[in-house]
């Protein structure tokens, strides 16, 4: 006889944790971690943005995650701090040297070891390019990214384009993933069985020629497993 089952809390605190102590890029960290109905909650502090970061997407990874909330804090060690004009010099010529980003088209300000990006750029891998290129500098303790898109033609078609790069994705079943399109703006509904799998349809949307925001309304069904 087979019964359907989930993780309890418990399993997917214990899975979470796992992971996070698997992970190298995580490094020695105090993380609590929280678990109830599938949201997953970290707290605590860590040493860089960039471990912030990893024990992120480590718990992301996690089946059976389906919200996640953070609550960590980078303290940086004492040999880790530098000046604001320090950090400044390193964003620029981190902009710079990155091959995916219009440095001329991104400002750069920091105060108190944070990060701030301005300006206009043209796609969105442009705009996390932009962000990742100066999240793991030494000194960094956030990074806020008001980089906007410029406005482009929207493609007529770009609803079947969305959905086609959806459907070319082996890992995102296209058939539970609605596209609604107007006006540069993009919602997507429906349900996927993992974060990985919503992160895919959220990036083929951002493709799309003409998209200036995705509303991601993907809701994650962990699927049961018979026991």
């Amino acid at each position: 006889m087979t019964k359907s089952m989930t993780k309890t809390d418990v399993q997917l605190q214990r899975d979470v944790i796992d992971e996070l102590r698997w992970d190298p890029a995580v490094g020695p960290s105090e993380i609590g971690v929280a678990a109830k109905d599938g949201v997953v909650t970290l707290t605590g502090a860590v040493h860089s943005i960039a471990r912030k970061f990893a024990a992120i997407h480590a718990a992301e990874r996690v089946a059976g995650v389906k919200a996640l909330a953070e609550d960590l804090v980078v303290e940086l060690p004492s040999n880790f701090k530098r000046s604001d004009t320090e950090i400044a010099h390193a964003a620029l010529a981190a902009l710079k040297w990155h091959v995916e980003v219009p440095s001329e088209r991104v400002r750069a300000r920091v105060d108190d070891g944070w990060i701030v990006l301005d300006g206009e750029l043209d796609w969105e891998f442009q705009r996390s390019a932009a962000a990742n290129a100066v999240r793991s500098l030494t000194g960094v303790r956030g990074v806020t990214n008001n980089l906007t898109l410029k406005p482009h033609a929207f493609a007529p078609d770009v609803r079947d384009r969305i959905q086609n790069a959806i459907k070319r994705s082996a890992e995102v079943d296209s058939k539970r993933i609605s596209v609604e399109a107007m006006d540069g703006r993009v919602i997507l509904r429906g349900t996927v069985r993992s974060w990985a799998e919503r992160q895919d349809a959220e990036r083929a949307a951002w493709s799309a020629p003409g998209v200036t925001a995705v509303d991601d309304q993907i809701a994650i069904r962990v699927p049961v497993t018979a026991a």
